[in-house]
């Protein structure tokens, strides 16, 4: 069974920085597509990192790129994501997400992949 446990939300002032962590279970990094996504109130999902399994390549939100930084250590079985420079737009619940190695270029679609926890809120003060 998978399952996806994210750690490390909280408050932060704008221009801060946060580490997400996700605690994996229940499958490789080497099979699945692993990732994060987020959801603002009254909006709609929004992908903001992902890493694909075939290649290592690395997905980002334009609205995120040069801002957020997303890692795996395979040993843990554990994926961050680093944020840095946050923004008050950036004020949503993050959730992580996976999905199998079905096909290539996945990674845009992370915020529809089939698993996910349970979410950590993310409050960026202006």
């Amino acid at each position: 069974e998978v399952q996806l446990v994210e750690s490390g939300g909280g408050l932060v002032q704008a221009g801060g920085s946060l580490r997400l962590s996700c605690a994996a279970s229940g499958f490789t990094f080497d099979d699945f597509y692993i990732g994060w996504f987020r959801q603002a109130p009254g909006k709609a999902r929004e992908g903001v990192s992902c890493i694909a399994p075939d290649d290592g390549s690395i997905y980002y939100a334009d609205s995120v790129k040069g801002r957020f930084t997303i890692s795996v250590d395979n040993a843990k079985n554990t994926v961050y994501l680093q944020m840095n420079s946050l923004k008050s737009e950036d004020t949503a619940v993050y959730y992580c997400a996976a999905d199998p190695d079905r096909y290539s270029g996945l990674c845009p679609s992370v915020a529809d992949f089939g698993s996910r926890g349970q979410g950590t809120q993310i409050t960026v003060s202006s």
